[in-house]
């Protein structure tokens, strides 16, 4: 099986890949090609690195303006779309500047009790699986580049096991309560959450404080839906904390993707910061 996150009966058929920007969905696309599946993309304009676009052929390449939904759905149903993933960032002001949605996304708006990204995602999914496509879980694939139980890399110093409870119990309520996916606590006192700023502007303000001892802490929701908005973790969030000098991150297990993964743990091997998958309570 290509990997335990897809549906029992999927067998190679091509798949649509929805993507924003940043280094996952270039893996994902690489992992995918590799595996012989055909793959078209449709990609966001000044969002999807022209890196991953000029990789695709004409016919099997759509760029649209974030916000256009309805023209989103005629590429689906252009491609004769059956399986659709979802992988890549939006930039989070967006929400707010240059969405410009067509009529179909302000209806969708329109609706919502709250505007944040699980709504916005959801009801999407929701119209793309109207059409009758299968929205593939945002980890298929990834199976070998998710956090996994336990000290992913070794360092002198341990973090406490009541210092570690703390901190999942912590993120986990903050993750529950749809205000972000990511602290960082010393000892047992939060000292930052990750906001609508992302993980690493808030990483960036716990470094002004030039405390020592410091956990980061990414997780997810009990009820997040897996299709889309699933953490990453990569080389960049790494050599910040170097720079900051945060020698420690505890990632959920199965829910934390970390982007290229054997390159993630050779370089937090060679900054010696230790990396800890760990079981959601």
């Amino acid at each position: 099986m290509d990997s335990k996150f897809l549906p029992t009966d999927y067998n190679r058929e091509p798949i649509t890949l929805i993507a924003g920007r940043g280094r996952y969905p270039a893996l994902l696309t690489e992992i995918i090609r590799a595996k012989g599946i055909p793959l078209k993309l449709i990609s966001i304009k000044s969002e999807t690195d022209d890196s991953l676009i000029d990789g695709f052929a004409q016919e099997d390449n759509v760029s649209l303006a974030l916000g256009k939904v309805n023209q989103l759905l005629k590429t689906l149903k252009l491609f004769e779309s059956k399986y659709v993933i979802m992988a890549g960032q939006i930039k989070p002001t967006r929400l707010f500047e240059g969405l410009n949605p067509d009529i179909k996304l302000v209806s969708i708006l329109a609706k919502l009790k709250e505007l944040n990204a699980e709504t916005i995602f959801g009801s999407l999914v929701e119209e793309i699986t109207n059409l009758g496509c299968t929205v593939l879980d945002a980890r298929s694939f990834l199976d070998d580049h998710l956090a996994s139980e336990g000290v992913m890399t070794l360092t002198k110093k341990q973090p406490s096991s009541d210092i570690l409870e703390f901190g999942i119990n912590m993120a986990q309520n903050i993750a529950h309560l749809n205000i972000g996916q990511g602290i960082v606590i010393k000892d047992k006192t939060v000292i930052a959450v990750e906001a609508f700023e992302g993980t690493n502007k808030m990483l960036k303000r716990v470094g002004e404080l030039k405390l020592k001892d410091l956990i980061f802490f990414k997780t997810i929701k009990k009820s997040q839906d897996r299709r889309f908005d699933i953490p990453v973790f990569g080389l960049q969030t790494l050599e910040l904390m170097k720079s900051l000098k945060i020698q420690t991150a505890a990632l959920e297990k199965n829910s934390v993707i970390l982007i290229d993964k054997p390159e993630v743990l050779k370089a937090a091997e060679k900054y010696k910061i230790q990396l800890i998958g760990f079981t959601p309570r």
